[in-house]
């Protein structure tokens, strides 16, 4: 699966998924009487979305303007993890602190899914959305997706690493850090497999067992710094070397204008690349508004949303085929032959790697990262 994900990915499927009692397919009419739902609910609460991340800064105030709601958001630094554990203490509270909807990794949804924490629904573009990245019953689907990639502040290392294995090198002492936890973190859990991959050449079902060694040599060799990496702590030198999702990456070189000098690196091996899914919680104290937000994230001024924010939406080839992609958007995207070598682990891989590095982290690598 992993090997030609991308070729499924062109594929869209045309067939009409049958909608059941519990999953509505949105139609021109029922959207007149969702927005207006909504409306009478007045407010989204969203969690871990930093504005800062794929366009959704933008997103959120467009959003905002569209439809007059509020929007309450809840700690935009958050992981996967923790946006699943804000569902579950949060099951009778109809307070600001229960989220609406989540954005989270991968094989965060099946198991939320399978804990009976989100809600089906289908959105009005269901049907360009690749049946690889969807749950067939409409309980999560598949929004934008990156590679992993250095994030390096160039004024201060001043040899650009080229891959994993060049990260051991003493050039990088106390500068490397990733972007999250990787006891919560997706995108975190996702780079220690990565770093796994290449060191494993190529061996998914080594990869995070070799990732969790490769961290571990470089806390000990003194270049890991257990901060989580961020624009702030890059620009300081405190963590002049993140590894985090290129849309992150490429936003922060945007933000920061020179101020260092950013230089965004895709590795030459252990090119991984992320989905990340979007689903409503089944306690949602909104759920008219919550499947508003997805109409409108998956409607194509929201992929083009995503995709300004440096994210491939997950209706890309869609958007594509049709030619509404602005050729100034394309233009600003990292050059195809980058992602060449991008490989998606198969959901399997990536629970299996997720089960390894949360729980083995503290240790094998012995970092607490905050």
């Amino acid at each position: 699966m992993k090997h030609n994900w991308m070729q499924r990915m062109a594929v869209v499927s045309l067939s009409v998924l049958a909608a059941t009692a519990f999953v509505r397919l949105a139609s021109a009419g029922s959207m007149e009487d969702l927005v207006a739902a909504a409306k009478k609910e007045g407010q989204l609460t969203v969690i871990a979305l930093p504005h800062d991340w794929c366009g959704y800064g933008d997103l959120i105030e467009s959003f905002k303007k569209k439809y007059g709601l509020t929007v309450n958001e809840l700690n935009p630094d958050a992981g996967s993890g923790d946006e699943i554990e804000a569902i579950k203490a949060n099951k009778g509270n109809t307070g600001p602190q229960a989220p609406d909807v989540i954005d989270v990794g991968l094989p965060f949804g099946p198991q939320a899914k399978k804990d009976g924490l989100i809600q089906a629904y289908k959105v009005s573009t269901w049907n360009s959305i690749p049946d690889s990245a969807k749950d067939a019953e409409g309980f999560w689907y598949g929004d934008y997706y990156g590679v992993l990639a250095f994030e390096v502040n160039t004024d201060i290392v001043k040899k650009v690493p080229a891959d994993w294995a060049d990260l051991a090198a003493s050039d990088y002492a106390s500068s490397i850090a990733l972007a999250g936890d990787p006891r919560a973190s997706n995108q975190a859990i996702q780079a220690v497999y990565a770093a796994g991959l290449s060191a494993a050449g190529g061996d998914a079902g080594k990869a995070a067992d070799a990732g969790l060694k490769f961290f571990g040599d470089l806390n000990k060799k003194g270049n890991f710094v257990p901060v989580i990496g961020k624009a702030g702590t890059l620009a300081q030198g405190a963590t002049p070397l993140v590894i985090r999702w290129d849309y992150n990456a490429l936003a922060d070189r945007d933000t920061l204008k020179g101020n260092p000098a950013i230089e965004v690196v895709v590795p030459k091996t252990g090119v991984v690349a992320g989905v990340y899914i979007q689903a409503i919680s089944a306690y949602a104290p909104h759920p008219n508004a919550a499947k508003l937000w997805m109409e409108y994230l998956y409607s194509d001024e929201g992929q083009l949303g995503w995709l300004k924010g440096y994210c491939h939406p997950i209706r890309f080839n869609d958007l594509a085929q049709r030619k509404v992609i602005p050729e100034a958007m394309l233009k600003a995207l990292p050059p195809a032959e980058a992602y060449a070598k991008a490989v998606f682990p198969t959901l399997d891989e990536q629970a299996a790697a997720k089960e390894v590095i949360t729980k083995q982290w503290d240790s094998v690598v012995g970092a607490n990262v905050q």
